[in-house]
C-alpha cells in the first residue's frame, strides 16, 4: 500500500486510470477528462503534480496538488473549476489516505487541503486528530422529478407572478424571445465569440475576469466545452429579445446531472426585465420535459434568486489534514481572528 508521485507531466500516461477511478466512484463530469485536460493544458504552470494510491495493485484514489511553497499542499483548482481534482473510492478510508499522503509528498508538507467538496460526491468526514472539514458555500440544485407544471406551481407566487410580468411587458413592446440551442462541436466556437463579447461589456472586463476567445479562460471553454459536445454532453443557449442575444448559459451534463458552469447577460437591458432568469424559466422547462437527468446543479454561492427556484441546498467544505495538532490549533486561531476583523468591518 503505497502513494506515487509523478511530475504533471506525465498525466497523459495515467489518464485512462483517471477516467476510470472517476468513473467507478462519483461519476463527476466535472472530473472527467473531457473536462480535467483543457484545465490543466490552459491554468498548468507545470509544476503542479499527481499523486496515486495503490492497494494490492487496485487504485483507490488520485489528486493533482500544487505547492504554495510554505509546507502547504492543495488540489489543483483553477477559479472555473468548481471542485477540487481529488478522486476516492468509496469504500477508501479517506482519513488514512491523507495521513499516509502527508508523508509521501515532496519538500517538507505540513497541510494537505482537498478544496471544494461536494458531500453529495464525497460524504463529509468527521473531524478526527488532525483532520479538520471546514465550510465553504452553500449551494443549490433542483432535482427533476414530477413535471414542469407542478414545480413551477410550488414556487413562491411572486416569482410566478414576476415571470409572468416580465413576459407581458415584452409582449407590449414587442419583442419575441427565442431560446436557441447549440450542442455540436463546430458551433462552439461562435459561441464562445458570442459570450465573450456580452461579458466584455460587463462588469467582468473591468475586472480582468471576463471570457475572450483569445485569454485563457476563452480556450479553456473552447476545448472543454468541444469535449463535452463530442460526447453528446456539452450544451450552450442564448437568449434573444428579437435579433440580440440578452444572455447565455454555458453547461455540461453527465451521470445525471445538469451543471451550469457560466451566465453572462446584457447589463444594458433597461425595460425592467431579466433575460437570464427568463431564459432558465425556458431551459428548466425544457429539461424537466425531457425527463432525461436527474437534476441541475448551480455549483455557485446560493444567493437570494437561487433560494426562489430551490429549495435544496447543501454545504460544500474543504478537508485540511495537518501534520501535527499544534499546527491545526494555530490555524484556527488565525481563521477565527480574521473572522472576528471581518466581522468588525
Amino acid at each position: 500500500m503505497s502513494w506515487k508521485v509523478y511530475p504533471i507531466s506525465e498525466f497523459k500516461n495515467h489518464q485512462d486510470r483517471w477516467q476510470k477511478l472517476n468513473q467507478e466512484s462519483t461519476g463527476s463530469p466535472l472530473l472527467e477528462l473531457a473536462f480535467i485536460t483543457p484545465m490543466l493544458h490552459a491554468f498548468s504552470n507545470g509544476k503542479e503534480i499527481l499523486v496515486c494510491y495503490e492497494s494490492n495493485n487496485t487504485l483507490l484514489a488520485m489528486a493533482i496538488l500544487c505547492s504554495n511553497g510554505l509546507g502547504r499542499w492543495t488540489t489543483f483548482q483553477p477559479s472555473d473549476a468548481p471542485i477540487g481534482a481529488w478522486i476516492h473510492c468509496a469504500t477508501a478510508d479517506l482519513s488514512m489516505l491523507l495521513s499516509t499522503l502527508i508523508k509521501k509528498l515532496p519538500g517538507y508538507p505540513l497541510i494537505v487541503g482537498v478544496t471544494q467538496q461536494d458531500p453529495d460526491l464525497v460524504p463529509r468526514p468527521q473531524n478526527q486528530g488532525t483532520l479538520k472539514t471546514i465550510d465553504y458555500i452553500r449551494t443549490a440544485r433542483i432535482s427533476l422529478l414530477g413535471d414542469f407544471e407542478s414545480y413551477w406551481q410550488a414556487r413562491g407566487k411572486n416569482l410566478r407572478q414576476n415571470m409572468q410580468k416580465q413576459r407581458n411587458r415584452l409582449e407590449k413592446n414587442i419583442v419575441t424571445t427565442r431560446l436557441q440551442i447549440s450542442t455540436k462541436t463546430g458551433e462552439v466556437e461562435q459561441a464562445v465569440i458570442d459570450y465573450g463579447k456580452i461579458e466584455g461589456a460587463s462588469w467582468k472586463a473591468k475586472h480582468g475576469t471576463a471570457i475572450h476567445p483569445a485569454n485563457i479562460q476563452g480556450k479553456f471553454y473552447l476545448n472543454m466545452l468541444e469535449n463535452f459536445c463530442r460526447q453528446g454532453a456539452g450544451c450552450i443557449y442564448r437568449y434573444w429579445y428579437n435579433d440580440k442575444i440578452v444572455a447565455m448559459d454555458l453547461c455540461i451534463e453527465g451521470n445525471g446531472s445538469f451543471i451550469i458552469l457560466k451566465t453572462t447577460y446584457d447589463e444594458n437591458i433597461s425595460d425592467k426585465t431579466s433575460p437570464a432568469l427568463l431564459m432558465r424559466q425556458e431551459i428548466f422547462e425544457q429539461l424537466f420535459n425531457e425527463s432525461k437527468l436527474k437534476r441541475i446543479e448551480f455549483y455557485g454561492r446560493a444567493m437570494e434568486w437561487h433560494t426562489r427556484w430551490s429549495d435544496e441546498l447543501r454545504t460544500m467544505y474543504h478537508i485540511n489534514k495537518y501534520k501535527w495538532m499544534p499546527l491545526l490549533m494555530l490555524h484556527d486561531i488565525v481563521r477565527k481572528s480574521a473572522a472576528t476583523s471581518n466581522q468588525g468591518k
